[in-house]
């Protein structure tokens, strides 16, 4: 009769707790869940501080895409100069960059590196260009050959031609039109940067040239 009054007694306390066991694990649940909502609160005020500086960059981003087309459009376009076209001079842009190509038959005799008149009358067509477009440009003055070997000059190879009949150019272009010499660069490639398989006349021809290219300040 003890034993079983014993189990009564605990079957009646475990009653009692158990309302008090299932209020911890509701109070438990309630607090996850408070847990839970504090955290998405948190989220969501970062993401709409997020929000708000991808809204400022982009903001940013379309005002440098505004000036840089205003500055496009200020540009010329490259296909607005007829007076280079008269004289059979090349241009476009290349890497971003404008390239003015001046064919050798324009500016020198066959295997020398003196300019003829009508080259300087070609160059000084060209320093216009260059001054009252690109005032502000770093000129790479580049000469190139073809690959047809030296035989009757006296320069040692095409690289030495090419790097004389750039230097040619250079000297013109600021002793007499006044293109300043701190914003040049020179450079002979010879033969080994062709526009042309040197398979024919013509694209020899295409080859013999002295390129201008116009790179940006400090580039």
């Amino acid at each position: 009769m003890q034993t079983t009054s014993c189990n009564w007694i605990a079957l009646g306390s475990l009653a009692l707790c158990l309302p008090l066991l299932g209020a911890c694990a509701s109070q438990k649940t309630l607090q996850n869940y408070e847990d839970e909502i504090a955290a998405l609160r948190e989220e969501r005020t970062r993401l709409k501080k997020d929000l708000h500086q991808l809204e400022l960059q982009l903001d940013d981003y379309e005002i440098q895409l505004s000036e840089a087309n205003v500055q496009l459009q200020e540009r010329p376009d490259p296909a607005s100069y007829p007076d280079l076209d008269e004289l059979g001079i090349l241009y476009g842009t290349r890497g971003g960059n404008m390239v003015i190509s001046v064919p050798a038959e324009v500016t020198f005799p066959s295997g020398k590196a003196e300019v003829t008149k009508s080259g300087r009358d070609a160059l000084k067509t060209v320093a216009k260009v260059l001054q009252t477009d690109y005032g502000d440009g770093v000129y790479w003055i580049e000469g190139h050959t073809d690959t047809d070997p030296i035989r009757k000059s006296n320069f040692e190879s095409n690289r030495h031609l090419s790097m004389m009949r750039a230097m040619a150019v250079l000297h013109f272009l600021v002793e007499d039109c006044g293109v300043p010499d701190a914003q040049c660069v020179v450079a002979g490639h010879g033969e080994y940067a062709p526009v042309a398989a040197n398979d024919s006349v013509p694209n020899k021809a295409r080859n013999r040239r002295v390129e201008i290219v116009v790179h940006a300040p400090g580039a």
